[in-house]
């Protein structure tokens, strides 16, 4: 039975930037549990060495409801501070737009601030991809243009990209970039196939949006299935993952990753065992009845 294709070793953020690891890893609880730099630092380190370039964290990632604002950034920061060479190793991803308690805010005065406030925490003058997190619908996506452009003229930022935005919202503010977006990152997983079939991936195609994907276990429910199609899926992924001799995590990045698309599955993990273990995603092949399984079982009823 014939295989799908391999996957590149790396791909590119747009037609001319940086090449990335089709695999990421993320940073939203890199700040949790009162971790400081050195450990956080080693998190690092096993993202690098397993050959994960694209590191993605977020101004918002450190917030518990009260406080924390920004503590992942700064986290990272002190150990690009404390270990300047590991910057010219990463892709470094961010997000901003976000505010609490508002809870979203890209007026161009708090999106500008947003931006160099980011700059100053992961102690960085240029953030390689810097995404709105997610829309703020009373903002003219002419104005956050405007704001991002002026960003990348300054070289604040490399590339632009977006978070949690539906299918017109990026056409919107692509339309009115002089610095075309070249990322989305919606939530995608065997566990929430919405992209796969209501657009968003084959806007990604036309447009040569890469495709960054949250929460690629479904929230720790491939590792912990809760309901009988959870159960299903986790049966599809097993299969693959037992020929191939890798864990249902990597089985599930790789089922993402195989997508014509180029999805890049973000590593939520904090445990450098399982950062590292992740990159193995990277040798897993599927085949169209194997990939389509799982699929089918998350859909829950057969195909057409």
């Amino acid at each position: 039975m014939s295989l799908l294709p391999s996957l590149p070793a790396t791909r590119h953020l747009g037609p001319n930037g940086p090449a990335i690891s089709p695999i990421a890893w993320g940073m939203w609880r890199l700040a949790e549990g009162g971790r400081g730099p050195a450990e956080a630092a080693r998190l690092v380190h096993a993202a690098l060495d397993a050959g994960i370039n694209l590191l993605d964290t977020a101004d918002i990632y450190g917030f518990d409801g009260t406080g924390g604002f920004g503590d992942a950034e700064a986290l990272l920061g002190d150990v690009l501070r404390a270990e300047p060479a590991l910057r010219g190793r990463m892709v470094l991803a961010s997000k901003g737009g976000i505010m609490p308690p508002l809870p979203y805010d890209q007026s161009p005065a708090y999106l500008n601030a947003a931006i160099d406030a980011s700059l100053r925490r992961l102690c960085t003058d240029r953030i390689d991809l810097y995404q709105i997190h997610r829309p703020d619908i009373l903002a003219h996506p002419q104005e956050v243009a405007r704001v991002l452009d002026d960003a990348v003229a300054a070289g604040k930022i490399g590339a632009l990209g977006v978070s949690n935005f539906t299918c017109a919202q990026i056409a919107a503010l692509n339309h009115f970039l002089g610095t075309k977006l070249v990322t989305t990152q919606p939530e995608i997983s065997p566990l929430r196939i919405t992209c796969f079939e209501n657009g968003e991936l084959d806007q990604a195609m036309m447009l040569g949006l890469t495709p960054l994907a949250w929460s690629p276990l479904g929230g720790g429910r491939l590792i912990a299935p809760e309901s009988a199609r959870d159960r299903a899926i986790c049966a599809a992924l097993d299969k693959v993952a037992s020929e191939q001799g890798v864990s249902r995590s990597v089985a599930a990045y790789a089922w993402l990753m195989a997508h014509p698309a180029g999805i890049v599955p973000i590593i939520g993990s904090q445990q450098s065992e399982r950062i590292a273990e992740g990159a193995q995603a990277m040798k897993v092949r599927w085949t169209r009845t194997d990939w389509y399984a799982v699929l089918v079982a998350a859909r829950g009823e057969r195909l057409p």
